[in-house]
């Protein structure tokens, strides 16, 4: 059985913690920030762990190795 590559966009985009929790970025500011008023920009700031389930996903499909 070959061996499973880390997908490289989840990389740059999920984090795993020393517990197992994963953490990610707010969604919502990748472009279009015209839009949004000045306290959801705010707010928007810093990152996020995801639920359980999300997370579980995340690491068996895209980040294995983590």
């Amino acid at each position: 059985m070959p061996k499973l590559k880390t997908k490289s966009g989840a990389k740059k985009r999920f984090k795993v913690t020393a517990t197992g929790k994963v953490m990610a970025a707010q969604r919502g500011k990748r472009h279009g920030m015209i839009k949004r008023t000045k306290k959801q920009i705010r707010q928007l700031r810093g990152t996020r762990v995801l639920f359980k389930t999300d997370g579980d996903n995340i690491k068996k499909y895209f980040l294995p190795n983590a």
